[in-house]
């Protein structure tokens, strides 16, 4: 058997940089195994925290000072150190350097150079990074959420007044994607935005639970010095406290929510881009050239890209939320390292949320429908259900018969190779005397008017104009409350 003694001479040599704040010299004789390292880090990503980080301390510094840990000097000297640091990180002149695990190690590292051991070796007591990480990613989490929302709103904004400008088109409506009664385009536009709001209501529920502190829980068991949780709470403008430390260490709850709102909103997200594909595809509406791409072979392509990435990243987040389910559903108490792969799920969560919203945002603000081409859509046999309720409205049959009567009408169509509105008058007498006119009312009209069709369904939620508008109104009124 073939001995790698490359691989040998890596194990044997441990020589890897173990950090001085808390590595060799203390509980470890000797360098971790470089590889490890490698594998151990997480600066890389959480890097991106860094503010966050430099937050929670300088209120830790201050909490500490509160209890007398900190003389007033130090708590300033740290404080003014750390501001320093977050200046470096702003301005990209941050320097990692080895032994710089994750954010805590670097800007800890960073602080001591600044202001000296002495007093820099201060600001962790009575602080483990469980309870840090754990505070950074709370804050920088609900930092996102917020942003989340603020994007929303306008989102919905953009989508509601495209609705209101295009009220009056009237299209086919589907289900089993086969024609089913006329509608309005507006009407469909809200049906997307609609679980949007939803949606934004579900983030807006879910911030609350997220910005709780779990500052002062220390690695596990709490603080032994005493610190005031309250007071940190409020200096880092959580809602509250955590309630049990051994919990508040682990607890990554206000992620798995994330991801799986996250899921739930990128599906509503495919299903509108799927349906702005078909869409597409009967040439009913025009995607702006900003959102397509051509084909590297075909001249004449406009493919509309955009929208099939955005269909495509629901699949990546649903993955996303069971990964992270999966690794926590077998962690013991308390913090285990596997937590460490919360943060890429999130963060990359995060971002394509920013980036799908944006790109739906700027689809639907260039949109521009075809009224001719969806007006084409409509068909008469989308009016049979409006000759079944003629009857119940004006003949007072029972709709059961009614519903019998028409799917006879629309099968003597298919016999005879016409449409719903040729039927001639005897032809319908022949299949019910009660298919006349009533009065004002023309059966005929009923057969060939989308308009009075559309304008009929005027209870709540329906396609009548002044019911869209109002279903409009309504999504850009939560839309307010948002921000």
């Amino acid at each position: 058997h073939h001995t790698d003694h490359t691989q040998i001479n890596h194990i044997t040599k441990m020589s890897g940089a173990r950090g001085g704040l808390f590595g060799a010299g203390g509980r470890f004789s000797g360098g971790t195994d470089p590889i490890m390292e490698k594998f151990n880090e997480s600066i890389h990503f959480d890097k991106r925290m860094w503010h966050e980080d430099i937050t929670g301390s300088i209120a830790y510094a201050k909490a500490n000072a509160k209890i007398g840990i900190l003389t007033d000097h130090e708590r300033d000297v740290i404080i003014n150190g750390l501001n320093e640091i977050s200046q470096e990180w702003a301005n990209d002149q941050f320097e990692l350097k080895p032994g710089d695990e994750d954010i805590h190690t670097a800007n800890e590292r960073r602080l001591t150079e600044i202001v000296g051991k002495e007093i820099g070796g201060k600001l962790h007591t009575g602080r483990s990074r469980n309870d840090q990480v754990a505070t950074d990613t709370r804050l920088w989490t609900v930092k996102e959420e917020l942003k989340i929302l603020a994007n929303l709103a306008e989102l919905l904004n953009i989508g509601a007044n495209f609705a209101k400008e295009h009220v009056d088109i009237l299209c086919a409506g589907y289900t089993h994607l086969q024609p089913a009664q006329p509608i309005r385009f507006s009407h469909w536009i809200l049906s997307h935005l609609t679980p949007i709001m939803r949606d934004a209501e579900r983030l807006k529920q879910m911030i609350p639970r997220a910005n709780q502190c779990p500052l002062g829980s220390g690695a596990l068991a709490g603080n032994a010095f005493n610190v005031d949780r309250t007071y940190l709470a409020q200096e880092l403008k959580f809602d509250g406290v955590t309630l049990n430390s051994l919990d508040a260490v682990c607890d990554r709850d206000f992620i798995v929510e994330f991801l799986n709102w996250h899921a739930l909103f990128l599906t509503h997200v495919s299903q509108l881009a799927e349906d702005l594909i078909i869409l597409n595809l009967q040439k009913t509406v025009i995607i702006a050239d900003a959102y397509a791409t051509g084909s590297s072979l075909m001249p004449q392509k406009k493919n509309p890209d955009a929208l099939e990435l955005l269909r495509g990243k629901a699949g990546v987040a649903l993955g996303r939320s069971v990964s992270l389910t999966c690794t926590l559903k077998g962690l013991p108490r308390a913090y285990n390292k596997d937590l460490q792969e919360d943060k890429p799920l999130l963060f990359a969560a995060v971002d394509t949320v920013h980036d799908c919203v944006a790109i739906l945002s700027g689809v639907l603000a260039t949109l521009t429908p075809v009224e001719a081409k969806l007006v084409g859509t409509l068909q008469p046999e989308m009016l049979a259900t409006d000759l079944a309720e003629y009857l119940v409205l004006h003949k007072q049959v029972p709709f059961r018969e009614t519903h019998h009567i028409s799917g006879a009408c629309v099968r003597l169509c298919e016999d005879n190779g016409i449409q719903l509105n040729q039927l001639s008058m005897e032809q319908l007498q022949s299949i019910d005397e009660r298919l006349c006119d009533e009065g004002d009312v023309r059966i005929m009209d009923v057969l060939t008017d989308y308009s009075k069709s559309v304008e009929r369904k005027q209870s709540i939620g329906g396609t009548s104009r002044e019911r869209v508008l109002e279903c409009a109104e309504t999504c850009l009124e939560f839309a307010k409350g948002l921000v």
